[in-house]
């Protein structure tokens, strides 16, 4: 397939489907025009990109660790494609592709090299153990491949890229179909032979198989109705006597029927019903709604995961609930970026991950509206 046919599906691509975007940072008591990219969010982004530039290393991954490792096929630092990848959709979903012929493009074919390269698959499809990241690495490196389909550099890169996502979306949907509960039922945990499931997780899922769909992967129907209908069982509304809920705003919980509600497992939830194409059911309505109530806070846990959930389904949401999320998600980064470009994680697990993974969330949560990656496009 020719470099110009691998682009003209990208963009096809691009109408078709939904992505992530930068903005405005307005005063308060405005709301943001929309698609307008302030200088503010524009230098932050710049800045970013820059930053995380500095953090790859020879071998193409990145890492703010200050050794430059050389790494070989199947047995990578931990999390290192997990890493990689999110910090590749990053630069890729502010306009930097690998198929560029800028030092920013570059890069990211570097990166994507790397993961094609040493990011070995088991005999089943499993990309998480080589790196240790998972499930939840699985996951982001499929979503990661299938957003790269149309952008790569070459024909090589193009068949490197089916090859591997074919045999990672066999493997998601093996692992949903694991006997399970029936509240875990169609859900996903931290190995695919895992009988639980949680929707931090299963969101990741979701995704990659909806991004493998939308690139033209056979994906059955049944897979994503019984992922949607999971989802569903971890809104966590008051209900009537007849079942009918009482109230217009809830939360979606860490699992099914219980555990902890917060902004980030509702923001997970909110979109990945969404990217499903439930835009105006119950729980979509009842979770964006929650969100404009109890919107994310720097301090609290896992604010640059659940950040960038709530940006982006916030503004599939439209309206009020996008033009008061990419205000807030503006102010809150911009203010919170160092000086070098870099945002890092201040507290519990989420710090120990690391400013190579804060700082490619942050340009997810800022890259709504610049629409180039297709899983986030509207």
């Amino acid at each position: 397939m020719s470099l110009l046919l691998r682009h003209s599906s990208f963009v096809i691509r691009h109408f078709l489907f939904l992505l992530l975007a930068p903005c405005a940072l307005i005063h308060a008591q405005t709301k943001p025009a929309p698609e307008i990219i302030s200088p503010q969010v524009k230098l932050a982004v710049e800045k970013a990109s820059a930053w995380l530039m500095k953090q790859q290393k020879t071998d193409g991954y990145f890492s703010e660790d200050k050794s430059d490792t050389k790494v070989h096929r199947g047995d990578v630092p931990s999390h290192t494609g997990a890493m990689t990848s999110l910090a590749l959709m990053g630069l890729a979903s502010v306009g930097h592709t690998p198929a560029d012929k800028t030092p920013e493009g570059k890069a990211a074919a570097k990166a994507l090299r790397f993961v094609i390269d040493n990011i070995e698959p088991d005999e089943n499809g499993y990309l998480g153990r080589s790196d240790r990241s998972r499930m939840y690495g699985h996951g982001i490196m499929t979503l990661m491949l299938t957003e790269m389909l149309g952008m790569s550099p070459d024909e090589k890169t193009d068949k490197d890229l089916h090859r591997m996502i074919d045999g990672a979306v066999k493997l998601i949907i093996r692992a949903q179909q694991v006997p399970k509960s029936e509240a875990n039922r169609g859900g996903w945990r931290y190995e695919p032979s895992s009988s639980d499931s949680d929707i931090s997780v299963s969101v990741w899922q979701v995704m990659a198989l909806r991004a493998a769909k939308n690139a033209g992967f056979d994906i059955p129907k049944e897979a994503i109705d019984s992922a949607v209908a999971y989802i569903k069982r971890s809104y966590r509304v008051d209900r009537d006597s007849n079942g009918n809920p009482k109230t217009n705003e809830a939360a979606f919980s860490y699992e099914p029927y219980g555990g902890r509600q917060t902004f980030s497992t509702t923001a997970a939830g909110l979109l990945s019903l969404q990217v499903c194409g439930q835009y105006e059911t119950m729980e979509v309505v009842g979770s964006s709604n929650y969100l404009l109530k109890f919107p994310p806070d720097i301090t609290e846990p896992w604010f640059f995961y659940g950040n960038y959930y709530y940006a982006q389904g916030m503004y599939q949401r439209g309206g009020e609930h996008a033009a008061t999320a990419r205000q807030r998600t503006e102010q809150t980064l911009v203010s919170a970026q160092t000086p070098e470009g870099a945002w890092f994680p201040r507290n519990g697990n989420e710090k120990s991950a690391g400013a190579v993974y804060a700082t490619s969330l942050a340009l997810l949560s800022l890259s709504v509206y610049h629409h180039f990656l297709p899983i986030y496009q509207k």
